[in-house]
Order: C-alpha cells, then sequence, then structure tokens
C-alpha cells in the first residue's frame, strides 16, 4: 500500500435522495433487475427523518432515501436541487488509518467514526464534505457485519430482482463543474487519487452547430490505481460557454453535481436488447456515427471487432477503443428528467459499459455522448 494511497476497497455504491421512493423502487426492481434487499429502520427513520430502501445487483448497492420532514438529510438536499446522489459509499480496510490521512490532508469529516455491532461483526463508518456541489463521501469498514451500515436492516430474503442483466460493479462516475479545477486538485491532494486520461473538444467544427456557435467541454479523469475507482471531470470549453451540456447540467441541477454512474456488464448486447424489452429508454445515436465507424476502428488500430455493425447499430451501442484487441462498448439510459418527463426527477443517468481490453474512456464516444446529450436538449437537429 502506497503512501497516498487512503485503503479504499472499492466503491460499494450511491445514495440516491427522490422525491417518489415508490417510483425509485419500480425502475431499479422491475427495470433494471436489481433486487430489493433492505430499508431503514424505524429508529434510523425517526432520528434521520427520511425513508430509505436499498436495492442491490452485483457489488452494485443503491440507497434511495425521500423526507419524512424538512429537516432530514434528504429534504435539504431536495429543497436546493431535483433529485440526484447526495452521497457515494466506500468500503475501505483501515477505517483509522483513512480518517486520520484525510484529515491530515485537508479533508472535513462530518463527524467522529461511527462504530455498530450486529450478530454476525462490526461495522464503522464516517462522512466528509467534498467539492462535489452537495455530495459527501461516505468511508465504511466492515468485518462480518451483515447490514450496510448502522440503521440499514437487510431483509432475510431479498425482494424482487435478480439481476438478469448481470451487473458487476460501478467502473466511473462522473461529474460536472462549471470550473473542475478544485475538485481535480481536491482528489488529487486529499484522496490521493492519480491522472488517467483527459480530452478536450468543441463542437463548431460541425456544420450544424455554426448558427449558435458550438460548445465544448474538458475532461480530467482521475483514478485510484489500488481499488481501479475511476472519477471522470468536466467543464464547459470556450467559446459559447452557456450553450455547454455541461453547463446546462449545472443550471438544470442547480449546482455542481454528479451527473452518471457507469453499470459494468459482462454482455452489453444481451443486456441491452433485455433491458429495452423491460421498457428502458436509451439516449438516440445518429445513423451517421454507425456509417463512420469503420473508417474510425481502422484509424483506432482496431482491425476486428466481436460485435456485428448492424447490431450495434440497431441497439445503439458505441464503440471505441486504442488498438488491437482492445476495445470498448457503451450505451447511455435517458435521464432521469427525459424517463419521467419531469424536471424535478434530475439530470442523473446511468452508463453501461462493457470493456474489453481498453481502460480509456474513448474520445470518439465521449464526443458522441456530449452531442447526443446536445440534441435531447434541443441543441442541433
Amino acid at each position: 500500500m502506497s503512501g497516498k494511497d487512503v485503503g479504499i476497497r472499492k466503491l460499494m455504491g450511491l445514495h440516491y435522495y427522490v422525491h417518489d421512493l415508490e417510483r425509485s423502487r419500480h425502475f431499479y426492481t422491475d427495470r433494471l433487475g436489481f433486487a430489493e434487499i433492505g430499508r431503514s429502520s424505524p429508529a434510523l427513520e425517526m432520528s434521520g427523518r427520511q425513508r430509505s430502501l436499498v436495492f442491490q445487483a452485483g457489488e452494485i448497492v443503491i440507497a434511495c432515501s425521500t423526507p419524512l420532514a424538512a429537516d432530514s438529510r434528504s429534504a435539504r438536499y431536495l429543497s436546493r436541487h431535483p433529485d440526484g446522489i447526495g452521497t457515494l459509499a466506500f468500503e475501505v480496510d483501515d477505517i483509522e488509518r483513512t480518517f486520520g490521512l484525510l484529515e491530515e490532508r485537508g479533508a472535513t469529516p462530518i463527524g467522529d467514526i461511527l462504530r455498530d455491532k450486529d450478530d454476525a461483526g462490526s461495522v464503522a463508518t464516517f462522512s466528509i464534505t467534498t467539492p462535489f456541489g452537495d455530495t459527501t463521501f461516505r468511508f465504511i469498514e466492515r468485518r462480518g457485519y451483515r447490514g450496510l451500515y448502522p440503521g440499514m436492516q437487510l431483509y432475510d430474503a431479498a425482494h424482487d430482482g435478480s439481476n438478469p442483466i448481470g451487473f458487476s460493479h460501478i467502473d466511473h462516475v462522473t461529474s460536472n463543474f462549471q470550473t473542475m479545477a478544485p475538485a481535480l486538485l481536491w482528489l488529487e491532494h486529499v484522496l490521493g487519487l492519480e491522472e488517467l486520461w483527459e480530452v478536450e473538444f468543441h463542437t463548431r467544427d460541425v456544420a450544424k452547430y455554426e448558427v449558435r456557435g458550438g460548445s465544448g467541454l474538458r475532461s480530467k479523469v482521475m483514478w485510484d490505481p489500488q481499488s481501479r475507482i475511476k472519477f471522470a471531470n468536466n467543464e464547459p470549453y470556450r467559446p459559447a460557454f452557456r450553450n455547454s451540456q455541461i453547463n446546462q447540467f449545472v443550471e438544470d441541477h442547480r449546482g455542481d453535481g454528479i451527473q452518471h454512474a457507469a453499470l459494468v456488464t459482462p454482455d452489453i448486447v444481451s443486456a441491452v436488447r433485455a433491458l429495452r424489452e423491460r421498457g428502458v429508454e436509451f439516449m438516440s445515436t445518429p445513423a451517421t456515427y454507425y456509417e463512420a465507424l469503420p473508417g474510425r476502428l481502422a484509424e483506432l488500430g482496431i482491425a476486428k471487432i466481436d460485435e456485428p455493425i448492424e447490431t450495434l447499430r440497431e441497439l445503439e451501442i458505441l464503440v471505441d477503443g486504442h488498438g488491437p484487441g482492445r476495445y470498448l462498448l457503451q450505451i447511455f439510459v435517458k435521464d432521469s428528467a427525459a424517463l419521467y418527463k419531469e424536471a424535478p426527477a434530475g439530470p442523473f443517468f446511468f452508463e453501461l459499459i462493457q470493456r474489453k481490453g481498453d481502460e480509456g474512456f474513448g474520445a470518439g464516444n465521449f464526443r458522441a455522448l456530449f452531442e447526443s446529450i446536445e440534441r435531447a436538449q434541443g441543441g442541433g437537429a
């Protein structure tokens, strides 16, 4: 373990604050095939003044909470933002070491380490503030503990959902900022992450954006080599700063925050077919993307992919990579506001990703996603 490493084992999951808990239950169990594995205890609901449900697929754990009173954490978050990610939860090796290192580097703990026991073992946890808007980071050390953390009760048997899509873990989390430098410095000097990848581009070179001047982004990915957790960070790129879909996210979210999380699946073609049958809607990809794909793959040095291009076109799956036998496949679920046709549902969305030897992010796909979101926001034909 290096001196910079704070001992993160994995990104356990997300804590999502929502207006409609039953709608979330329907989405995760009926649409994505997650199992409902637990809920907030009566004691936690009384003290925290919010109600929570917990869903799981593979190693991915998603807790959704809705307010029971105006002074709850979820109510305070939702008074400032639409539905969104309020906490990222990380499992760590040694909670005392993690707490000490983070505090030494200037992190701001929300409180001291909390500890609990159940019949299977112990748990210790603490949270810190972050530069990711109103999103906090929670660190958890579990030693045989059956529950997730104090107050979250697991059912004796999971309800619904058997992970038919085969989700395994969260590949990366992407956040949007009006300026990302403070977050990058914090990720490096406080959390101890390293730079992995970066890109910048602008759509002013595309004819259909000439009238409005186009828009662009800068993106930099930071990662923890030990746990392989990746944080992609975006900011708008001049000119037409305000037209950028990054700035549009910040305005819709009413502040910096987490834009999407990427869920890993071992077979994205089967996953997308199954999810479409279950009623999941995805962002569209223009036909021109697939017309240009053979030439682009040749430029990238990817001589062959396992999936027929016609299948990718049919399902609107993106492909990118960096050399022979190294590529990745991606697709993006519509954001929640578009899925539910109401702004309070928020601009957060999920990505599906299958990595086939490539650990990058695909600059071509990054741009394809950027343009896809701009089309959805009315920015182009």
